[in-house]
């Protein structure tokens, strides 16, 4: 069994699985048993052809397929529920983050207490246009003073999280933006990471600036009431 599990979403990624692929491969064979789930979100594009092949050259891969289109959270939660290592760590498929940095992240935790189970990536040099970073600049200030959650970057796609821990969060749509406050509304810590970010080499952003706004401020108003809604009491056997 793996001890590590690398789930990337992909929606239209063709010339981006390959490049890819080979750089988790190079940055983890020998480091850690692992495998790589891909959840095609149900590409048009030629994703599900280069998916197919390329699994001969990496035996680590396994493909999942969505029949329609269910959007990045859905496609993270269902390559978690697949994955057989104890440890998640999720990509984009764009080829932003840097698999290079994976064994950073695990080198952290192996050196943090167990109460730490969410390890976030933090693009300090974030290699997007202007708009995209005077965005994210401040929609991470609104939901930090909203939300409280103490993370100066949730949008991030690299991160590193205990698989049960995730699974015992509750799911909706968007919810992967919300992890570090999921997490601690769950009563556990969380970690920012400085990690690498990289310019986009092809293909295009599936998203736009109105669109992640307008869906925000629901998912917002959402988050901010599970955690008023929150209880944790202890539980022993008796």
């Amino acid at each position: 069994m793996p001890d590590l599990s690398v789930v990337v979403p992909v929606f239209n990624e063709e010339a981006n699985i390959l490049p890819l692929l080979g750089e988790v491969v190079a940055a983890l064979r020998g480091r850690i048993a692992f495998e790589i789930v891909y959840v095609d979100d149900a590409s048009s594009d030629g994703s599900p052809a280069v998916l197919a092949q390329a699994k001969a050259a990496f035996p680590e891969l396994r493909v999942l397929r969505h029949a329609m289109q269910g959007g990045q959270s859905t496609a993270i939660r269902n390559g978690v529920k697949a994955a057989r290592g104890a440890w998640i760590a999720t990509l984009d498929g764009d080829g932003q983050n840097d698999p290079a940095d994976i064994p950073m992240l695990l080198a952290l935790r192996d050196a943090s207490p167990p109460t730490i189970k969410l390890f976030a990536g933090w693009r300090v040099q974030r290699q997007d246009s202007g708009s995209k970073r005077w965005a994210s600049k401040w929609a991470n200030a609104i939901r930090s003073r909203l939300l409280k959650d103490a993370t100066p970057d949730t949008g991030c796609g690299i991160k590193l999280f205990e698989r049960a821990a995730f699974l015992d969060l509750p799911y909706f749509d968007h919810m992967h933006r919300y992890l570090p406050a999921l997490m601690q509304r769950n009563g556990w810590e969380v970690r920012s990471v400085p990690v690498n970010h990289r310019p986009r080499a092809t293909g295009a952003s599936k998203y736009n600036n109105l669109d992640r706004a307008l869906v925000a401020i629901a998912d917002l108003r959402g988050v901010a009431w599970l955690i008023r809604r929150s209880r944790r009491p202890g539980v022993e056997e008796v």
